[in-house]
């Protein structure tokens, strides 16, 4: 069965996403975590109704709650803890201000 074009814009998003993060933090990214956090990312907004999806599609902060929420349960927040989070410290990111919320799982 073929996703829901609303959930496949926001999982390309998502992965999207996390190749830039990664790529501007210049880390190679940990794949199988990648996919984990995009499963996750599937099942949380297939569980949500139609409305809901299209309420997280046109809203940034709510997209960014949902983004955050797959990385931490993947398992991504525990791979390059320590380099991410000293970077994220120092203030030596050059991500937009968009990917706070995936830098500050980090911090905390």
């Amino acid at each position: 069965m073929a996703d829901d074009p609303e959930i496949q814009a926001l999982r390309d998003a998502f992965r999207h996403h996390l190749e830039v993060f990664y790529a501007t933090l210049k880390l190679a990214p940990p794949y199988h975590s990648v996919e984990k956090a995009i499963a996750h990312l599937t099942s949380a907004l297939k569980a949500l109704t139609p409305e809901e999806r299209a309420r997280i599609a046109a809203d940034e902060a709510q997209r960014w709650t949902q983004y955050r929420t797959a990385f931490v349960a993947s398992g991504l927040v525990l791979k390059h803890r320590g380099i991410i989070a000293g970077l994220a410290r120092s203030g030596k990111v050059d991500l937009p201000d968009e990917y706070k919320p995936l830098l500050d799982s980090f911090l905390s």
